[in-house]
């Protein structure tokens, strides 16, 4: 089987959904050991390349090491407790990405790799290898699908894949800032919130759902690539 071939076996997301609905499962990719193990150690040098040069964004706790979900969890408990120690108010808002990792643009990607990572000469062109020609066909109840192409998005159970999603979505950390809104995520699950006294609360309101309505049009936009070919993915 190719290195670039995926074998996507569909996973109940957690238990108590509806298994006969599509959005309750979430696919899996199972990969050869061995593109695993290349993958692996590219993504332990791009780490390192990312930590010494400090450009990991600041408020992603995935994929990252000495952080976790109890970090997300903590620093954002810790700051609405500090908030309400000032008399203030948080309002919060929780967003989860839907097909986040299935519709990344791979030429988005490489360039955002390239201008704000420093990633360039052979990495980049082994990473463009990586990323075009995937295929991937999908295994459930002992049947399997035809092989298909994958246009865009990053294979979910891979190695590379998890920390490429993390410095692409590094854009929706921009968004909140430009807004004044603080964030902190969790690979696609993203909290987003502000803090005020009580009698400014509609104003902030406004500033959060304004904040997300870019989130949203941000993700619309990457859908849009997946949705024009979609006969792909039948």
């Amino acid at each position: 089987m190719s290195q670039k071939t995926a074998i996507v076996t569909p996973a109940v997301k957690k238990p108590g959904l509806d298994p006969d609905e599509p959005q309750s499962y979430r696919p899996m990719s199972n990969l050869t050991f061995m593109s695993k193990i290349i993958e692996r150690i590219v993504a332990e040098q791009m780490r390192a390349h990312l930590t010494e040069c400090d450009l990991m964004p600041p408020v992603q706790s995935a994929y990252r090491q000495s952080h976790s979900t109890e970090t997300a969890l903590l620093k954002v408990i810790s700051d609405i407790i500090d908030a309400a120690d000032n008399r203030q108010v948080t309002l919060l808002g929780l967003l989860d990405m839907i097909a986040a990792f299935d519709t990344v643009d791979h030429q988005i990607l490489l360039r955002r790799l390239q201008v704000s990572y420093g990633i360039g000469g052979q990495v980049l062109q082994w990473l463009t290898s990586f990323l075009t020609d995937r295929t991937q066909l999908i295994a459930f109840s002992g049947a399997r699908s035809t092989l298909q192409s994958l246009p865009c998005g990053v294979p979910q159970g891979s190695v590379l894949g998890r920390l490429l999603f993390a410095l692409y979505s590094a854009d929706v950390i921009k968004i909140a800032v430009s807004h004044g809104v603080c964030i902190h995520a969790y690979a696609d699950d993203m909290q987003t919130y502000a803090s005020c006294s009580a009698p400014d609360r509609q104003i902030v309101t406004s500033r959060l759902l304004a904040c997300i309505a870019d989130i949203e049009a941000w993700m619309t936009s990457n859908r849009l690539k997946l949705n024009a070919d979609k006969t792909e993915f039948i």
